[in-house]
């Protein structure tokens, strides 16, 4: 049996950075999630899965769902990246909102990711000024952490990257 496998679904390419770095760090295998099958992961003891957050929901977590069954005997973890600073209350919502069940259980860790609006799709841009615009309209301290972010992300190009991220969820491996 192989040691670990990296499957990740990056959309602007924050998670592919991890997802890679995480390669050097472990020596596993990485596979996009479409790529990914169940086959291909019963051959593996750890599997690590890496989603950003959009809309609340992690990329890629429809494969644990889907498969979670046939693969409760493996070691397994989520990282998942989102654009705001690390916050215990809304990480902690990320958590129960995607996290359920059979999945309710498996470790999540976070890494800030990056914000760079020239990248994204029309339908996110667009979700996003209305999404400032919404925001723009409270007492700004009154704003929760990932307001405050994204208003001062607003037309930017920003990367918070870092592998510093990624030293729990080695430690959860090696542990």
């Amino acid at each position: 049996m192989k040691k670990g496998i990296i499957i990740y679904q990056s959309k602007y390419g924050a998670t592919k950075k991890y997802a890679e770095w995480l390669v050097e760090m472990t020596g596993f295998d990485c596979m996009e999630t479409p790529k990914a099958t169940l086959n291909a992961a019963m051959q593996y003891e750890t599997i690590i899965l890496c989603g950003g957050i959009y809309a609340s929901g992690i990329a890629g977590l429809s494969f644990l769902k889907k498969y979670i069954s046939d693969l409760k005997t493996k070691k397994i973890a989520v990282f998942c990246v989102g654009a705001s600073p690390y916050d215990e209350k809304a990480f902690n919502e990320i958590k129960a909102h995607n996290l359920k069940n059979e999945l309710r259980n498996i470790p999540v860790f976070y890494g800030r990711g990056a914000w760079d609006e020239s990248r994204m799709s029309f339908k996110d841009r667009t979700l996003c000024k209305l999404l400032k615009k919404a925001i723009a309209k409270k007492e700004p301290d009154t704003y929760e952490p990932w307001m405050k972010a994204l208003m001062s992300a607003s037309g930017q190009t920003c990367d918070w990257t870092d592998k510093k991220y990624l030293i729990p969820v080695q430690d959860y491996i090696e542990g």
